[in-house]
C-alpha cells in the first residue's frame, strides 16, 4: 500500500465548548475521514512543524533505502526493535550522538549502545574471541544486549562513549531495522525512544512529543514485549557473566549462558 508523503496541517486544538457544524466543522471531518481511509487503524501521522511534511512511514523493506540515506546524512531516525522503539543513527557520526543525547536529555555520562545487521560484524567492533564459539549465535538475534570489550582493533570511533572501555552490542530480532543496520554500512548507536527517565515506549505514540526531532519515525505497530527493554548481560571477562540489566529476557539468556558453560560473576 503506498502511504501519502504529505498531507495539509490540520488544527491542533479546538475552542473550548464545542463548535456549530460550520465549514469549518465539515471540512475537519472530511479530513479525518481521508486521514482514516489513508492511515491503517495501528499507525499513527505527524506533522514536521516547519514543512507540513508527513514524518511517518511504515517500517518495511520498502522504505529501508530511505532510512539508509538518512542516517548517513548524520540524520537521528525512529525504529521499532524487537523490545522497544529506539532513536538511531550513525555511531561514527559524533554530530548525530550528540543529537541523540540532546533529544533524550541525557547526560552523556550514560553510555549507548550500538547496533549491528548481522552477529558476524560483532567482531569489527568489539572483542568475541574469549567467547565460548556459538554463543554470540545462541543469544542473538533477540532480545540481549552484550556488554563487550571494545579492544584497540575496535573500527568505533573514540568519540562513542567517551572513558569507557566496553560497549554493549544489539542484533534484534527485527527485520527493519537489520536491513538498514546492514545498509549503513557500519554499526548503529540505539537508545530508547524516549525522554531520559520517562517511561520507554512500545507505540510511536508514546514518543509523539519527540517526532519533530527526528528526520522519519518508522512505525512496527504496538510491539508485544512490554517495557522491560533487552536484557543486559556483561561478557567482558573470560567464561564469566553479569546481568546487568534483567530485562524481557533474564531467564532464556541465564539458561543459554550456563549452557555453554559460563558462571556467574561474584558481586562485589
Amino acid at each position: 500500500m503506498n502511504i501519502p508523503t504529505r498531507i495539509s496541517p490540520l488544527p491542533l486544538f479546538l475552542p473550548f465548548g464545542g463548535v456549530r457544524k460550520s465549514s469549518f466543522s465539515l471540512h475537519w471531518q472530511q479530513c479525518s475521514r481521508k486521514l482514516r481511509r489513508a492511515f491503517p487503524k495501528n499507525m499513527a501521522c505527524g506533522l514536521d512543524n516547519k514543512t507540513g511534511t508527513a514524518l511517518l512511514r511504515p517500517a518495511t523493506d520498502a522504505y529501508s533505502a530511505e532510512a539508509v540515506e538518512a542516517l548517513k546524512a548524520g540524520k537521528v531516525i525512529a525504529v521499532p526493535t524487537d523490545t522497544l522503539y529506539g532513536f538511531a543513527c550513525d555511531a561514527c557520526s559524533l554530530e548525530a550522538v550528540n543529537r541523540i543525547y540532546e533529544i533524550k536529555g541525557r547526560k552523556h555520562t550514560s553510555p549507548l549502545a550500538i547496533c549491528v545487521g548481522d552477529v558476524s560484524d560483532i567482531y569489527r567492533f568489539a572483542i568475541i574471541d574469549h567467547l565460548p564459539q556459538g554463543l554470540l549465535d545462541s543469544l542473538l538475534p533477540g532480545p540481549v544486549t552484550v556488554v563487550l570489550s571494545r579492544g584497540d582493533s575496535s573500527v568505533l570511533e573514540r568519540s562513542l562513549n567517551p572513558g569507557f572501555d566496553s560497549i554493549g552490542v544489539r542484533v534484534p530480532d527485527s527485520n527493519f531495522i537489520r536491513v538498514i543496520a546492514r545498509g549503513s554500512g557500519t554499526a548503529l548507536a540505539l537508545t530508547s525512544a524516549n525522554l531520559s527517565g520517562q517511561p520507554s515506549s512500545v507505540c510511536i505514540r508514546d514518543f509523539e512529543n519527540l517526532w519533530e526531532h527526528c528526520a522519519f519515525v518508522y512505525d512496527g505497530g504496538v510491539l508485544p514485549s512490554g517495557r522491560a527493554g533487552s536484557t543486559v548481560v556483561d561478557l567482558t571477562t573470560p567464561h564469566k557473566y553479569k546481568i546487568l540489566r534483567p530485562g524481557s529476557a533474564k531467564e532464556e539468556t541465564i539458561a543459554i549462558l550456563e549452557k555453554h558453560s559460563l558462571v556467574e560473576s561474584a558481586t562485589p
